[in-house]
């Protein structure tokens, strides 16, 4: 789908990725690190510094954050992030959308949908997501596998947050 901007016409590109984990914690464990605001942001942050943060977790509540990020040799960007739960059924379902924010410009929106289904001894989780891509980055071709990328770096903090708890 094409928007225009000013003058120039700007094309969404859409994009769908499916991320899995086996955990060792049961269902109900894995969902409550998704509900406790502490144990989420152990494993759910922005990367940066001066970040802001708040998470309310109900159908129609969401998550905000922000921080200044900067990579050696660039500009500093300022993050942000806003979402909003759409579906929640207990140690089961997670559905909620978020736009992501880079310098001001929305970047990008997503749908998510993140199943945790019980599995020999622990969960099987398995995260959906239906990117629309708005604004894309200095390389397009990047933008994809850098949230892909991002969202297993996430889960990945998953089970240390588990443990903690």
């Amino acid at each position: 789908m094409d928007r225009t901007v000013g003058s120039a016409v700007a094309t969404v590109r859409h994009d769908t990725f499916t991320v899995e984990r086996r955990l060792t914690a049961a269902p109900g464990t894995v969902f409550e690190a998704f509900t406790d605001s502490p144990v989420r942001r152990r494993w759910f942050a922005l990367p940066g510094r001066r970040v802001s943060y708040d998470h309310t977790f109900a159908v129609n509540g969401g998550e905000t954050a922000s921080s200044v990020f900067t990579v050696a040799g660039s500009a500093p960007e300022r993050l942000a992030y806003a979402s909003r739960y759409l579906d929640i059924v207990p140690a089961s379902r997670v559905v909620y959308t978020y736009t992501s924010r880079v310098d001001d410009v929305t970047r990008w929106t997503s749908l998510v949908t993140v199943e945790l289904h019980p599995a020999d001894s622990g969960t099987h989780l398995r995260w959906t997501e239906q990117a629309a891509f708005l604004a894309p980055s200095a390389r397009p071709e990047d933008d994809l596998p850098h949230l892909r990328g991002a969202t297993r770096l996430r889960l990945n903090g998953l089970p240390a947050a588990l443990q903690a708890t």
